[in-house]
């Protein structure tokens, strides 16, 4: 902190000027600020610049920082700031604009006199730093989307990435604890303009930037990354400006699927009418799939089964040929019913054995159901998939292929009779009621679905495992919860069969 301008008697004339690290010395910037307050000085006697800064419009002529001179101190007094403002302020001085640490100084000199300046939206100060550090979670938001690693090769048995990025504003340091957490297992280096990130499997380090051409530019996966979104791209979501707006163009050259867009969009509109005219194939009227052979309704659920085994017009393309039956006691007075076997459960033959059931288990012991005691199914009899090397892929079913099996599972709960039947998902609750339901309106009630039987809609638990923070998992796998005892609440109330389910 250098005084600037001195009189002879060594006592500043016009104010400070504070030389930080850098363009991301946060802790500088309280430590002077905090220094300043307690001596009084005004936003209007202080100037803030950036030690070797080379897009100021003056020279930095500032000498080492000093202790504040004796004459300017005065006693200390405490520092007063709402949280909000603090975290306001943290966030806005990782902005690019040179004006931030004045912005942020002024702001916390007004607080000491205004407590609840934070709380005002008309003050020019606070709507400036709002929409500094609206611009701050927004560019981390990207750069979390937007990274796209590289596969450079291995090294002791973990595989080596690196990626390059432009972000618009100095947060690179402030993402790494996000990339460390979501990509443990391997190493890898982001390198930026500004500041590079890089993870060993043992330490986190933070280094100078650099330039694209710094890395390597070969990719080990980028052609499988490449083939595996041409296959996801779904032509019938296109919106373009809304692409455009969520993935500005600055991102597109760093972005390997980037180059696939346009020849896409190209063929979007006859890819939609050809997926139009698929499903018009495949929409079979639920009447449609009874089997012609037999007379009478099945008698039991082994008969059932056989007979779908046997079944020459059951959905075979990308399906296991093997049928994955239900489980459980069939006077049960719960039914779960979920979308469709998975790889695990493919191999083995019985539902809910892979990690999706893993969690419903524990989510049953939790809300007093014993898994023992219910019916478990699938709306969809087999898995599908699509083959990724030695991976099984999971494919969701069209409609005509959730609508075949919606007799069949009619069947099942005909033949077990459950007071209270569960879905587990939007396909098993398609297959059911023969229409899109959309889970979030319908979670949370107990409907009527027929005389003396009830229906529960709630969500798979894969896509509990899909959710990526910890923190998203616990509220979501809460609901689920409450949907499960919601159950076992509903059915204890409604008269004896086949006595507790406890």
């Amino acid at each position: 902190m250098t005084p600037v301008d001195r009189d002879d008697d060594r006592r500043p004339k016009n104010g400070f000027r504070i030389a930080l690290c850098s363009e991301v010395d946060r802790d500088g910037w309280r430590a002077h600020a905090r220094r300043l307050l307690q001596g009084r000085v005004a936003p209007d006697q202080v100037t803030w610049t950036v030690a070797g800064r080379r897009d100021s419009d003056q020279l930095d002529l500032s000498a080492q920082t000093v202790s504040l001179p004796a004459a300017a101190s005065h006693s200390p007094r405490p520092i007063r700031i709402s949280r909000h403002l603090l975290a306001l302020i943290n966030g806005g001085l990782l902005h690019r604009n040179a004006d931030r640490f004045d912005l942020a100084y002024r702001l916390l000199y007004r607080a000491q006199s205004v407590p609840r300046l934070h709380e005002n939206p008309a003050d020019a100060d606070m709507m400036k730093l709002n929409r500094y550090a609206k611009a701050i979670r927004r560019d981390i938001h990207k750069m979390h989307a937007f990274v796209r690693f590289r596969k450079i090769g291995e090294r002791e048995g973990r595989e080596q990435f690196v990626a390059w990025f432009e972000p618009d504003h100095h947060i690179t340091a402030t993402v790494a604890p996000f990339f460390r957490k979501r990509f443990t297992g391997m190493d890898w280096l982001i390198l930026t303009p500004q500041a590079s990130i890089a993870w060993d499997g043992d330490r986190l380090s933070i280094g100078s930037g650099g330039s694209k051409h710094d890395l390597p530019q070969q990719d080990l996966v980028e052609a499988e990354w490449r083939t595996y979104y041409a296959n996801i791209f779904n032509p019938a979501r296109v919106k373009i400006a809304a692409m455009k707006s969520e993935m500005t163009l600055k991102y597109w050259k760093n972005l390997p699927e980037a180059e696939l867009i346009p020849s896409l969009l190209e063929r979007a509109a006859g890819r939609v009418d050809a997926m139009v005219a698929h499903g018009r194939q495949d929409a079979f009227r639920p009447a449609d799939h009874a089997p012609l052979s037999t007379a009478e309704p099945p008698a039991s659920l082994d008969q059932l089964y056989e007979i779908l085994e046997q079944a020459s017009d059951a959905p075979r393309e990308s399906f296991s040929d093997r049928l994955v039956r239900g489980s459980g006691p069939v006077d049960a007075r719960i039914m779960v019913i979920g979308e469709q076997p998975g790889d695990q459960e493919d191999r083995q033959g019985r539902p809910f054995v892979g990690p999706a059931g893993q969690l419903l288990d524990r989510a049953l012991a939790e809300a007093g159901l014993d898994r023992q005691r219910l019916f478990l199914t699938n709306a969809v009899k087999r898995f599908k998939y699509r083959q990724s090397g030695k991976r099984r892929i999971h494919e969701t079913p069209n409609a005509g292929e959730i609508n075949y099996y919606r007799w069949w599972i009619e069947q099942e709960i005909r033949l077990v009779d459950p007071r209270l039947v569960i879905v587990l998902g939007a396909t098993a609750a398609r297959c059911l009621t023969g229409k899109v339901m959309k889970i979030s309106r319908h979670r949370g009630t107990i409907l009527p679905l027929a005389t003396n039987r009830s229906l529960l809609i709630t969500v798979h638990p894969s896509y509990l495992l899909r959710i990526p923070d910890a923190q998203g998992r616990q509220v979501e796998y809460a609901k689920f919860l409450r949907d499960l005892e919601l159950a076992a609440a509903g059915v204890k109330t409604d008269g004896p069969k086949g006595g507790d389910l406890s």
